[in-house]
């Protein structure tokens, strides 16, 4: 399970209507190699669904993450962050035993 907070549901909807992407196109949250920890989140819209996905739906955002990444996200919140310390999407992850400073990368 992948939690959304109202934050990141507000900018992903503001996202999706600014760059005029459909409905159709989700968020797809991943986990691939590399960074300084280790391990880097990856945030992207994306409208297909593969035979490999677990599909999650938190405060009218639909959220595909592939099993190998699931391993790594189960129980993350997704919040978004727009104050003076840093703008942008956050993972918060309880899983990472580490992160780095920028919190794009971590490790288990």
């Amino acid at each position: 399970m992948i939690d959304v907070t109202d934050a990141a549901a507000k900018r992903i909807i503001e996202l999706r209507e600014q760059e005029g992407r459909d409905d159709d196109q989700n968020v797809r949250v991943s986990v691939k190699g590399g960074g300084c920890s280790g391990l880097m989140y990856d945030l992207t819209f994306d409208a297909e669904v593969k035979d490999t996905d677990d599909i999650f739906e938190d405060k009218g955002v639909k959220i595909y993450v592939d099993k190998k990444s699931l391993l790594y996200l189960a129980g993350t919140t997704l919040d978004f962050s727009d104050g003076l310390n840093g703008r942008g999407f956050q993972f918060v992850n309880p899983n990472a035993s580490r992160t780095c400073g920028c919190g794009e990368s971590f490790s288990i």
